[in-house]
């Protein structure tokens, strides 16, 4: 098979699809021109090698096994994969895999094609759709809006220090600058929702990141007679993940308003007013969860809350945790909130520590299946 492939036109080497042939023992017997563009190895170079070296140390416990025993045994594979060019660089591709008999010999076919490139261009291209023409129309309006804003609050001050002796025209004034400051506030929160920027996803521990962000934001907290209690006893194993720890940090000190203001609002004699924050996880996720024992949330509005401009007190935006809900599931998570009239209301957010497939996590192959990796 290989000497016919080899000594017949080189019509695979046109093709833009780096095609590699192995035995059943996974060893390489073939390889076309792209590859060599794809992987950076020469011919003679991979040739005779196995197919392991083009796959991650991670991934050959489980993932490489598991795709020979679908090739081999089942309709094959296909799927996402991440592998290794020489050198190390890691590329993203997408693989397919099939076998086929001649002669009474097994071999296993290998297709592979950079989507890496493709993938980025694609999100790149949603996301421009999706946010461009809007982001362009909120710059717009702040630009247009702000600029008479700043001039009525300028002329209110003035007016302010004119009208010295008049207690009424001194309290409408001071009317008009609080709908001003409102009024830029709004401005402010909704470009930064508008313009959150990608994500630097960096591995971080959880418990590290939440102990920062709480040794400023309980200052706050204190000064208003609202005490922060953290536990992160109940978080088993490693608590890292690929976050931005900075988005993440905003949304968190949104969240935590949230729970602030509503314990400001709860009546005074109320005992436990105190904001918990706990750090959970297994082998699977990482969860943060902010509660407090404010007057809650009604039921008929907490399908609301993450909606924008939702806001049960008039002088709010409403857009504090419509922001932190997006932050969170552009980094992988998900948020949920539980919350009970007269009882209170917990936030939480969970993250899973591995988002890789099954198949690079556990055998699928039966336990008498032993990968061919030896010559």
């Amino acid at each position: 098979m290989v000497e016919i492939l080899k000594s017949r036109p080189p019509f695979l080497d046109l093709v833009q699809v780096a095609f590699i042939l192995t035995d059943a023992h996974s060893k390489i017997l073939y390889t076309n021109r792209y590859t060599e563009h794809l992987f950076g190895y020469s011919r003679h170079e991979i040739e005779g090698e196995r197919i392991r070296m083009l796959f991650l140390e991670e991934d050959m416990i489980y993932f490489l096994p598991n795709i020979i025993y679908l090739s081999l045994y089942k309709n094959g594979f296909e799927g996402e994969v991440l592998l290794r060019q020489k050198g190390g660089t890691k590329i993203f591709v997408h693989l397919f895999t099939t076998t086929f008999k001649e002669e009474g010999e097994v071999f296993i076919s290998f297709s592979f094609q950079e989507i890496q490139r493709l993938k980025k261009l694609e999100r790149e291209r949603l996301e421009m759709e999706r946010w461009a023409s809007l982001g362009m129309m909120v710059e717009e309006i702040a630009h247009q809006v702000r600029n008479p804003i700043v001039a009525i609050g300028g002329y209110a001050q003035r007016l302010l220090k004119t009208f010295s002796t008049l207690t009424k025209g001194k309290s409408y004034l001071h009317q008009i600058l609080r709908e001003t400051k409102r009024l830029e506030t709004l401005i402010q929160r909704v470009e930064e929702y508008v313009l959150i920027p990608r994500p630097i996803f960096q591995k971080e521990k959880m418990d590290e990141v939440i102990e920062t962000l709480l040794r400023t934001f309980s200052k706050e907290t204190a000064a208003k007679g609202i005490p922060i209690n953290l536990k992160t006893g109940i978080l088993k194993g490693e608590g890292e993940l690929f976050i931005d720890k900075e988005l993440m940090a905003k949304a968190l000190i949104y969240i935590l308003e949230n729970s602030m203001e509503a314990l400001a609002i709860t009546p005074a004699g109320k005992k436990g007013k105190i904001i918990k924050v706990a750090l959970s996880g297994d082998k699977e996720n990482i969860g943060v969860s902010i509660s407090d024992p404010g007057e809650g949330i009604p039921h008929k509005n907490l399908d609301q809350i993450f909606e924008p401009f939702f806001s049960t007190r008039p002088e709010r935006v409403g857009l504090g945790l419509t922001f932190a809900k997006r932050v969170v599931e552009e980094q992988g998570g998900c948020i949920q909130v539980k919350s009970r009239l007269k009882r209170g209301t917990t936030i939480t957010l969970s993250f899973p520590k591995d988002r890789r497939r099954i198949l690079r996590r556990e055998r699928i192959a039966p336990e008498s299946f032993h990968p061919p990796n030896k010559e």
